[in-house]
């Protein structure tokens, strides 16, 4: 049985999981009318793997027999000031998301749900993937900002995507 404030939380979480579906959305929308297509398309992928995010999580809460509440998001920025900003907030956005998933991580410990803590874990690792590639991303976008070729350059060499994770929790509906 998992535990109900886990449940709480978790359901919480997905909500965070879609807003973060629809920032990324908008940020590659940004890069899209600035035709950057590597960025724009890094930045869909981005939107895609946060989705499927919340889905994973959907998965769980079915898989123990818990309810699932799917939370309304608020509207997402979409006005950036330049081609550095939404990866500003990107940053900002998975280093936030990493404290939600080790405050996740911290309730299953805390009320001894052992299936819970072990369907974290795989969300840490990839929080640690996230932060690092948004923060590589920012340093690049930051010291090019005035050559956009050379930003799509690195994201066409550097981003090109590792496929999918075997050892991914499963994706509703997926």
């Amino acid at each position: 049985m998992t535990a109900s404030r886990f449940v709480e939380q978790l359901n919480e979480q997905i909500g965070n999981e879609f807003a973060a579906h629809q920032q990324y959305v908008a940020c590659a929308i940004h890069y899209d009318a600035l035709t950057m297509p590597q960025m724009a398309a890094f930045f869909y992928g981005q939107a895609l793997e946060e989705r499927d995010h919340a889905m994973m999580m959907v998965k769980f809460l079915l898989d123990t027999d818990a309810e699932v509440q799917i939370p309304g998001v608020g509207a997402p920025e979409t006005k950036f000031a330049d081609v550095v900003a939404p990866v500003e907030l990107a940053l900002a956005q998975e280093k936030r998301v990493s404290e939600q998933v080790f405050a996740l991580t911290k309730t299953a410990r805390e009320e001894s749900d052992f299936a819970a803590e072990q369907f974290m874990q795989w969300f840490i690792k990839e929080q640690v993937e996230e932060v690092a590639t948004m923060n590589d991303l920012l340093a690049v976008v930051t010291r090019a900002k005035d050559d956009v070729n050379a930003i799509e350059e690195y994201v066409r060499r550097e981003q090109n995507g590792a496929g999918a994770d075997p050892t991914a929790p499963p994706i509703a509906g997926a």
